[in-house]
C-alpha cells in the first residue's frame, strides 16, 4: 500500500459482516477503504477495468445502457475457477491501484493509519504486507443465511461463493484482532468499537 500510512486489513467470509465493522470503524473516526467499492468503480463505463472485462467476457454482460450486469458476470465465474482468475486477473491490479491513490489522499489528511476491507486479503497473501490484520468470524449457517438474504440467491449458490473463499479457520490463524459477529447487531457493534480503540492505541 503506502509506505508512509501504517494499513490495517479487514477481512472475513463472504456475508460475514465486514461492511457493518467497516460502519463502526467509520463512526470512530477511522478512515477505512472498501475493495468492494473500488471493485464497482473498475467496472463503471469510464473505469480502469470496464474495457478489458467486456473484451474478456463479451457484451452479454452488459444492460442496456451498456452498464456491466454485475449478476450475470458473477454467474459465469463464481461456477468456473478459471473464469474466476481472468476476471480477478483483470479487476485485482485496477482495484489495488485505486487503493493506492486513496490510501496516499488519506495518508496526507494527515490520518496515522487506515482500515482497508477486502474479501481476499488472505487467499492473496496481501495481508502480509500489511501492519496488522482483523478478522471477522461468524459460523457457516449464519453466512448461508445472510448470503440468500442479502444477495437473494440460492442456498446452492451460496455455498458455492463461499466455497471459493479460504475457510475462516485459516484466516484466523493470521488474524491480530478477531471480532465474533454470531449475535445481534448491538453486539458486533459494541465487538467493533472495542478494536477501533485497541488500533487507536496502537498505531495513534
Amino acid at each position: 500500500m503506502n509506505s508512509s500510512l501504517r494499513v490495517v486489513g479487514l477481512t472475513g467470509g463472504i456475508a460475514s459482516g465486514k461492511s457493518c465493522v467497516s460502519k463502526a470503524f467509520r463512526n470512530a473516526d477511522i478512515p477505512v477503504l472498501d475493495a468492494d467499492s473500488l471493485g464497482h468503480m473498475v467496472l463503471e463505463p469510464d473505469g480502469e477495468a470496464y474495457d478489458e472485462v467486456i473484451h474478456a467476457f463479451g457484451t452479454g454482460i452488459l444492460n442496456d445502457d451498456r452498464t456491466i450486469n454485475r449478476q450475470r458476470l458473477g454467474k459465469m465465474v463464481f461456477d468456473n475457477e478459471a473464469e474466476r482468475k481472468k476476471l480477478e486477473s483483470i479487476t485485482h491490479p485496477a482495484i489495488a491501484a485505486l487503493a493506492q491513490k486513496g490510501m496516499e489522499l488519506i495518508s496526507a489528511s494527515g490520518a496515522p493509519f487506515a482500515v482497508y476491507e477486502a474479501a481476499l486479503l488472505v487467499e492473496t497473501g496481501i495481508y502480509r504486507g500489511m501492519d496488522a490484520l482483523v478478522v471477522v468470524s461468524t459460523t457457516l449457517e449464519n453466512q448461508l443465511v445472510r448470503l440468500c438474504a442479502r444477495d437473494q440467491i440460492s442456498k446452492k449458490d451460496a455455498v458455492t461463493r463461499i466455497a471459493c473463499q479460504y475457510p475462516l479457520d485459516q484466516k484466523l490463524k493470521v488474524a491480530d484482532y478477531v471480532i465474533e459477529n454470531n449475535g445481534t447487531y448491538a453486539e458486533l457493534e459494541k465487538a467493533a468499537l472495542e478494536v477501533a480503540s485497541r488500533l487507536k492505541a496502537q498505531f495513534s
